[in-house]
């Protein structure tokens, strides 16, 4: 094996780590997923078993990634973004950007608000803005409720408690930016 082989592999146990645990998924539920027995997913996690492409494949598919995210393959000069969406807690997200750290982009898709599931108030660090696509949105805010609609934006500190869904019987679709360190967006035009 050379130096790049041996590169890319060394990152893997760390990948199907932390795509497992956001998943919030147990190394037995994976093994039952994939076929794999859970002592070959832990030596795979810890980097104590070199993975094979018949290993691979089962977890990529179990994840819902392609193969070469697990393997961290070099970009091929392609400059499209590949989009893949991600449901959670009854919403889809759209990951914009790929770049750890950082102000991060996304697409948020709202569920119609008759079949958004409850969601309390939630806390958490970071710094929020999002733009209205469309549809129309409710922001609970502390004791604040705010509808937007389409072109209308909002920005807030998320250590406020907050929620966002959509504000009627239909989907509300926006672009967010996050920063997780409490970075703001800062929007100014070029002179």
């Amino acid at each position: 094996m050379n130096a790049t082989e041996h590169d890319v592999l060394a990152g893997v146990g760390a990948r199907l780590r932390a795509l497992r645990q956001a998943r919030s998924i147990s190394l037995a539920a994976l093994a039952a997923e994939t076929g794999l027995t859970s002592s070959t997913l832990s030596r795979l996690e810890n980097g104590k078993l070199r993975p094979t492409l018949e290993q691979l494949l089962p977890l990529a598919r179990a994840h819902g990634v392609p193969l070469d995210d697990l393997v961290a393959a070099p970009p091929t000069g392609d400059p499209r973004i590949h989009l893949r969406p991600i449901r959670r807690a009854g919403f889809t997200v759209v990951p914009l950007t790929r770049r750890p750290g950082g102000v991060q982009a996304y697409k948020v898709i709202y569920p119609p608000a008759a079949s958004s599931p409850a969601a309390v108030l939630q806390t958490h660090d970071g710094y929020e803005w999002f733009y209205v696509l469309n549809g129309r949105v409710r922001l609970d805010l502390g004791d604040q409720v705010y509808e937007l609609g389409p072109g209308e934006a909002a920005e807030f500190d998320t250590r406020t408690p907050h929620r966002i869904a959509s504000a009627d019987a239909q989907p509300a679709e926006l672009l967010t930016l996050f920063g997780a360190q409490g970075e703001r967006a800062h929007l100014s035009p070029h002179g």
